[in-house]
C-alpha cells in the first residue's frame, strides 16, 4: 500500500478547493477546524493510511484553496463537500471533522445520509444565543492586517500558551495569516447555522462517534464561546453516538496527541 500523500486542486465556480490524499481501502474524509486547513491532520493521517484512503481538504477560504468571492454557509461548504466525492468518484465515506470541520461534517450527514457510512465529530461546542452573538462579533471584527505588522506577534502569542510547541505554532500562524484581508468566513458559517445544529443533527443516523476535548471546551467556556455543558445537546441529538474524551485535548489536540486520537478513530471504524 502507498503511504505517498499527493496535494491536488478541484475547481469549482467559487475556485479552486486544495486537498491531501493518500492510502488505498475504505475511505475517510477529514474536515478542519477555523482558521486551520488540511495541515492540522498533519500528524494523524501517517497514522490513518495505515487502513483507509483518507482524503483531507482546505475550505474554500482556508490554507491553500481560494477564497470565495460570498460568504458560504454551512450548507454550501457540505456541497463543496459532496462536490470533492463526486470528483473522485467515491459513493460512500467515513468522516472526521473536528469544530468548524464538525459542523459541516453533520451537515454532509444530515443533509446526505447515503454518502456518509460512519461519522466522528469532534469538539462542538454548543454555542448558545449569547455564543452565537459573540461569533458575530468576532466576523464583524475579522482578522485587520495592521501597518506596523504588529498583528504578526498578535497572531504568535494568541495561541503560544497552548500549542507550546513553536514549531507547531508557527504552522498555526500561517494558516491564520492566510485569512487575513479576508472575511472570516467559518465564523460567519457556524454563527448563522449553530443555533440550528441540534434540530439538524437529529436527522443523523449513522454510527457516530463524539470525540471531546476536554480542555479545549473549557477554554471555549473561559472566552464566554460556549458553556461545558451545551456540549449535552450532541448526545441528546444523537442518542446512539459513542462518546470517548480526553482529558489533555487541547485546541490542538488532532496535532498534539494524534495517537490517542487515531486509536480511538481506528477502533470505531473497526467496529462491526
Amino acid at each position: 500500500m502507498s503511504k505517498k500523500i499527493k496535494r491536488a486542486f478541484l475547481d469549482t465556480e467559487d475556485g479552486q478547493i486544495h486537498y491531501r490524499i493518500g492510502g488505498e481501502g475504505e475511505v475517510l474524509l477529514l474536515l478542519h477546524m477555523n482558521p486551520r486547513s488540511s495541515d492540522e491532520y498533519r500528524e494523524l493521517i501517517p497514522l490513518l493510511i495505515e487502513k483507509y484512503r483518507v482524503v483531507a481538504m482546505d475550505f474554500l477560504g482556508f490554507g491553500d484553496s481560494d477564497k470565495p468571492s460570498r460568504m458560504y454557509s454551512v450548507q454550501d461548504y457540505a456541497k463543496t463537500v459532496i462536490a470533492l466525492l463526486d470528483e473522485l468518484g467515491i459513493e460512500q465515506v467515513n468522516l472526521l471533522g473536528n469544530h468548524t470541520g464538525a459542523f459541516v461534517g453533520g451537515e454532509v450527514t444530515a443533509s446526505y445520509p447515503e454518502r456518509v457510512k460512519k461519522l466522528i465529530l469532534g469538539n462542538v461546542a454548543g454555542f448558545g444565543e449569547h455564543g452565537k452573538a459573540d461569533l458575530m462579533r468576532r466576523f464583524d471584527e475579522g482578522f485587520q492586517i495592521k501597518e506596523d505588522g504588529s498583528h504578526l506577534m498578535e497572531r504568535w502569542l494568541a495561541r503560544k500558551r497552548y500549542i507550546g510547541s513553536a514549531e507547531l505554532n508557527h504552522r498555526w500562524v500561517l494558516d491564520d495569516l492566510k485569512c487575513f484581508g479576508h472575511p472570516l468566513y467559518a465564523v460567519w458559517a457556524v454563527g448563522n447555522y449553530c443555533l440550528d445544529a441540534p434540530e439538524r443533527f437529529k436527522n443523523i443516523k449513522c454510527p457516530t462517534l463524539i470525540v471531546w476535548g476536554i480542555d479545549d471546551m473549557e477554554e471555549f467556556e473561559k472566552l464566554g464561546l460556549a458553556l461545558v455543558k451545551d456540549r449535552l445537546f450532541l448526545s441528546q441529538a444523537i442518542p446512539q453516538g459513542k462518546v470517548v474524551e480526553f482529558s489533555d485535548g487541547t485546541i490542538c489536540m488532532m496535532n498534539q496527541i494524534p495517537e490517542k486520537i487515531a486509536k480511538a478513530v481506528l477502533e470505531f471504524l473497526d467496529e462491526e
